[in-house]
């Protein structure tokens, strides 16, 4: 899959997503990484840790979050992607669910539309994808945590999603899908989707898995946000095992040495 100006191989080998909050109210990281200086700095230490791609976010995911208009999520994070694209020889990824932060994001230079609502919060937003020709990451998402048979549950709508894509024109090798680990589910559902990430290559479409310092890590460690790094990287070895094409984490160097000590051991017998 071509991503940007950098092919990434979709099997064998879990590269890692770099997250870049332009936000003052991340869950993990508010308000660090607001200033331009700061936040190149912070993406040029990310890529010596070995960062494949960063992915630039201006709106707030977390629990209570306040919804931004286009204008304000625009204001944040056009300018940051149009300086990283001067700085840097790294792909892009734009983490937005709106069809119009999308394509002013796409004309700044973003080279992936990571969508957290995939396709079904704003019904133009895999058109404007087709239209640009770029890859994209949709992810399973739900208003409420509300199932009858959880993995079924969600393979059904990650189906829905799959078939807005393909009716707008998005082509397959452009497909990326997220189980959306802390988003429509309880902390039994975030474990389950975790230690059941197989069943998802049904679709035959690659994976990304999200699971950095989030909820489902500090509760089963009862530990705050900033002490969640050991946590994550099992959730990274278990993305590695289960043949993850990226994880998207805060902390890029502990998070590239899991891979490669995983890699090895798994390639040992080959």
């Amino acid at each position: 899959m071509k991503i940007g100006n950098r092919e990434f191989q979709t099997k064998g080998h879990t590269y890692v997503m770099g997250i870049l909050n332009v936000t003052p109210d991340s869950f993990s990281d508010g308000g660090k990484w607001n200033d331009r200086d700061r936040a190149l700095k912070h993406v040029e230490e990310m890529i010596a840790e070995g960062m494949d791609i960063v992915d630039i976010g201006g709106e707030s995911t977390r629990s209570g979050y306040t919804l931004l208009s286009d204008e304000e999520e625009i204001a944040r994070v056009v300018p940051m992607i149009e300086a990283v694209k001067a700085n840097f020889d790294i792909p892009i990824s734009l983490d937005t669910y709106k069809s119009g932060v999308a394509e002013a994001g796409i004309r700044a230079g973003a080279d992936l539309i990571n969508d957290i609502w995939g396709l079904k919060y704003d019904n133009r937003m895999a058109e404007v994808i087709a239209k640009s020709g770029l890859p994209c990451c949709l992810m399973h998402n739900r208003k409420e945590a509300d199932y009858r048979d959880f993995m079924q549950d969600v393979a059904a709508d990650l189906a829905d999603t799959i078939h807005l894509a393909e009716a707008a024109g998005i082509a397959d090798e452009k497909i990326i899908l997220d189980p959306g680990v802390g988003f429509g589910k309880t902390y039994e559902n975030n474990l389950e989707i975790i230690n059941c990430l197989e069943e998802l290559n049904m679709f035959g479409y690659p994976l990304l898995l999200g699971c950095s310092r989030k909820s489902v890590i500090g509760l089963t460690l009862d530990l705050p946000v900033t002490e969640r790094v050991e946590g994550t990287l099992v959730t990274t070895m278990f993305g590695v095992q289960k043949g993850c094409m990226f994880v998207r984490v805060h902390d890029v160097k502990e998070n590239v040495r899991t891979i490669k000590m995983c890699e090895a051991i798994l390639n040992s017998s080959n």
